[in-house]
């Protein structure tokens, strides 16, 4: 599989040459423009119907958040202007900054955010978490609105500035629409508005700036501070083959390539006008993620055998290449090096064989079920995963169905809750940030609330209430480790997904790109050229 990987190597060899002129066309236009390949097809816009990145990524070029994270963890005003916290912690009052518009031209409202919040806590794990504990969140006038709890709940300003789901703010009568269905309307107030004429999905999308944005008057730092537009437009441009966008970066037709295949990383570094560095602040983790509704994998026992047979170090060499310092083994549900990783009841992850695991398959009466793995080929890193997999499934004696196709597809399949006769799947994989994992209230693979979980749909109560009982007691290093051990042990146990360890990815832009900084994702601003 390795040398599979690498065939295309030969036809890159002129990556590495540096002095290339970029093309003169547009020259003007090109220095105004930020062109960027991205990790994937953009097929939807709708960050609260969808957890992809790519459409994350998107929503943080044209919305805005009410807070948000910087790279020391502390959540920070964004929207808002402050909050106030009463001395019995049970009402919070936030109040908006001034100069808040819309792309369209109107005000942003407190009953923008209020509208925002509603959709979005009603798919976000965290907040469905903690959204028993408020009693009414309501505009007390244009620029201030309020949470009134049932109860002191101090991770909810935490739930406002995650990374992992951020509460994007739209319009009121966009926000209304049901959480279940996706959204067609791009109008936000951030920093650039995008260019729905222009959007062909599978080829291409754009952005322009928002000329009507006020960033707060502050350095940026990860994701808080000011958020300022230093660009015209920002374009991306759809690329599947790595080869073709290694070559379009060392040449200069474009400008910043988002995940570069780790293959051809050293030949970037070696072009004197490409920049290669680790961008994003942590580690990138990889799941392959059970549909515990159909068969086989609804059978927990049989989703045990299968992951006896996974030794994390070949999926990760896939991906990363042979280097360990470019990836890390862990064999828990947390992010490594974090206060809650433990390995409690990992064992099952430590078997790594496959004549065992096969026995386990049997024992656990695996009858010949067909299994449905779809693997994104223009998604070289999560493909990688995917085709790792399928090497193991096969070698296990499953009756496999290995599905190519596009990250696009893969994400509007992956809601289908159908049996695989009628367009379901039975496994697929994807990544996620470190800090996404490290705690589990916005842990998202590890949510087993049945229909309202994750796609692959787990039902575990315990893990549930592992869950409400950390945001009671997490507080206590103690008892937050104690809660951490025990939901380590009900996910092994329940193994309705398998973490495949963490990869460190790079990006790639060129020399003349300024104002790059880190950040826990993939955001645009305050980036311009020279």
């Amino acid at each position: 599989m390795a040398m599979e990987r690498r065939t295309f190597l030969g036809a890159a060899a002129g990556i590495a040459a540096g002095g290339t002129a970029a093309p003169a066309i547009a020259q003007g236009a090109a220095a105004r423009t930020l062109r960027v390949i991205p990790q994937a097809n953009l097929t939807s816009l709708d960050p609260i119907w969808t957890t992809a990145v790519v459409t994350r990524n998107n929503a943080f070029l044209i919305y805005d958040q009410i807070c948000a994270t910087d790279n020391s963890g502390a959540v920070k005003p964004q929207m808002a202007e402050g909050w106030d916290v009463s001395q019995d912690q049970l009402t919070w009052t936030f109040r908006l900054r001034d100069g808040l518009m819309f792309h369209d031209g109107e005000r942003v409202l407190a009953k923008d955010c209020v509208a925002s919040i509603d959709r979005w806590r009603r798919r976000d794990p965290f907040m469905q978490v903690l959204w028993p504990n408020i009693a009414e969140v309501a505009a007390v006038d244009d620029r201030t609105f309020r949470f009134r709890l049932h109860r002191p709940t101090p991770l909810l300003l935490m739930a406002l500035g995650q990374t992992q789901f951020p509460c994007f703010v739209m319009p009121e009568r966009i926000a209304q629409t049901d959480a279940f269905q996706q959204i067609r309307d791009t109008v936000g107030s951030g920093p650039f508005r995008f260019l729905r004429d222009e959007w062909n999905p599978g080829q291409r999308a754009a952005w322009a700036k928002n000329e009507r944005y006020v960033p707060r008057q502050e350095p940026v730092d990860g994701l808080a501070g000011g958020r300022v537009p230093r660009i015209d437009r920002v374009e991306w441009t759809i690329i599947t083959d790595p080869a073709t966008s290694a070559n379009a970066i060392a040449q200069g037709e474009h400008d910043y390539w988002e995940y570069p295949l780790h293959d051809l990383l050293p030949m970037l570094r070696r072009n004197r006008n490409v920049v290669v560095e680790q961008r994003l602040t942590d580690g990138t983790y990889g799941v392959a993620r059970f549909n515990t509704l159909q068969p086989p994998f609804n059978n927990p026992a049989i989703r045990r055998a299968v992951a006896m047979a996974i030794d994390q170090r070949d999926y990760l060499r896939a991906v990363a290449g042979d280097d360990p310092a470019g990836w890390g083994v862990c064999e828990g549900v947390f992010t490594c090096d974090t206060p809650l990783a433990n390995e409690v009841g990992s064992d099952v992850l430590k078997v790594r064989n496959i004549d065992r695991a096969r026995a386990a398959l049997r024992e656990a009466g695996y009858n010949n079920e067909k299994v449905v793995l779809i693997a994104p080929g223009d998604y070289p890193q999560i493909n990688a995963l995917s085709l790792m997999t399928a090497d193991v499934l096969r070698r296990l004696g499953m009756n496999l169905e290995l599905i190519a196709a596009d990250w696009g597809t893969l994400v509007q399949r992956r809601t289908s809750r159908e049996p695989v006769e009628r367009g379901g799947w039975s496994i697929i994989h994807t990544t996620s940030s470190g800090q996404s994992l490290a705690l589990p209230v916005f842990h998202l693979f590890l949510r087993a609330n049945g229909n309202d979980a994750w796609f692959g749909w787990p039902n575990v109560p315990e893990v549930e209430r592992l869950r409400a009982e950390w945001v009671e007691k997490g507080g206590d290093p103690a008892e937050g480790r104690r809660i951490g051990e025990a939901l380590n042990r009900e996910a092994m146990n329940a193994m309705y997904y398998v973490p495949l360890g963490y990869y460190w990815q790079p990006s790639a832009w060129r020399r003349n790109v300024t104002g790059m900084f880190r950040a826990p994702a993939t955001v645009f601003w305050n980036i311009g050229k020279s």
